[in-house]
């Protein structure tokens, strides 16, 4: 399990890497170039003030990307400071979203049906369109070119038809899912559940040791299937956003 529960910020850019960051201070400044707002929100590991707030949101105006800020565990003073400092200058809570990791031998114990799910690099055009009906077009495709170190695609077939795709990869002995997207029709039916497990063999073959996903709280269905597969919840974030941008 990733050491004292915290959540690996070195996995997720490195996994899902902006296209370029610089450090301002305190600040780690992301460009995101379009691939939304885990690629594009600032985020700080200390105490900051209202000065250096200031400087965050001329950083990213000169990037040409609206201020966007990540809370990276309220629970912790200088996260919950500057939350607070955010909320007070109108900047709304925005998408809070779960973490949740396993042992990747945890989730590597029943074989996916045959033929039902594929690790396949580079993805598919049908995988590319299932992304992209999930709203995950080329600019979040994007990022899974730029990372660097193993990496994979999930082709999910069900009932012998196209159901689904995923990306996953491995920093460190962390393997992390990003844009798991089923398609509508193919959902209820265990395509996920076998999707994460096919995920965890791959990241076990690459010598994964965790295997690491993020789930919006608003998405139900999502968190209960990573509850059900043992899964814990290891942490928690959301980002900061005028209302008008959100």
């Amino acid at each position: 399990m990733i050491s004292d529960h915290a959540p690996p910020w070195a996995v997720v850019d490195a996994t899902w890497p902006p296209a370029a960051q610089q450090v301002l201070g305190p600040w780690t400044i992301r460009q995101g170039l379009g691939g939304g707002k885990r690629v594009s929100a600032a985020s700080a590991e200390q105490s900051v003030g209202s000065d250096e707030i200031d400087a965050a949101e001329a950083a990213m105006k000169d990037l040409g990307q609206p201020a966007l800020f990540t809370i990276r565990d309220r629970a912790q003073p200088a996260q919950q400071n500057l939350d607070d400092q955010l909320a007070a200058r109108g900047y709304e809570c925005v998408d809070p979203t779960n973490f949740y990791s396993a042992p990747v031998a945890d989730i590597a114990t029943e074989t996916p049906p045959r033929v039902s799910m594929f690790s396949v690099w580079e993805p598919l055009e049908i995988q590319r369109e299932i992304w992209a009906t999930g709203g995950i077009g080329p600019a979040r495709q994007t990022i899974m070119q730029r990372a660097q170190g193993p990496k994979t695609s999930l082709l999910m077939r069900w009932d012998d038809h196209p159901a689904g795709t995923g990306f996953v990869a491995i920093h460190g002995s962390v393997a992390m899912v990003h844009a798991l997207e089923v398609l509508p029709h193919q959902r209820r039916k265990g395509v996920a559940r076998w999707a994460m497990r096919q995920a965890a063999f791959w990241a076990q073959d690459q010598g994964a040791m965790t295997l690491t996903v993020f789930c919006t709280k608003e998405n139900i269905a999502a968190n209960q299937l990573y509850g059900s597969l043992g899964m814990q919840l290891v942490g928690q974030y959301h980002y900061r956003m005028k209302k008008e941008l959100s």
